[in-house]
């Protein structure tokens, strides 16, 4: 049985600035030291980690992620302070929603199938 949630994203003209899945790949960065890493952590390629982060950095008035290049010991990423008071910003904006939807989430979910198997 799938359980409906919400999820925020925030749109900045044609670009998602920020959201879900782009909040998940900056704390892996965080805890990896890696876009590589953060990439591979959550199952896609360097390729697809690193233009989701020069997304963000481009959105935001300051970068988020501070890329070192590779070499002997290979390259690095690091979070700004900034993305730091994103992340948190964003966990807030989360939880403060959920709560304020959860009477409507719960009467529109009496409206969902309630098996995965819709074609």
């Amino acid at each position: 049985m799938m359980k409906p949630h919400l999820s925020f994203r925030l749109i900045l003209g044609d670009d998602i600035a920020l959201g879900p899945g782009k909040v998940q790949l900056l704390e892996a960065i965080r805890d990896t030291g890696s876009i590589a890493a953060a990439g591979r952590e959550m199952g896609m390629s360097y390729k697809r980690a690193w233009h989701l982060v020069d997304t963000m950095n481009r959105c935001f008035e300051s970068p988020l992620v501070e890329a070192s290049k590779g070499g002997a010991h290979g390259g690095g990423a690091q979070l700004t302070p900034r993305a730091l008071e994103v992340i948190a910003l964003y966990r807030r904006l989360e939880a403060r929603a959920r709560k304020a939807t959860e009477t409507e989430m719960v009467k529109l979910s009496r409206h969902l199938a309630t098996h995965a198997d819709r074609s």
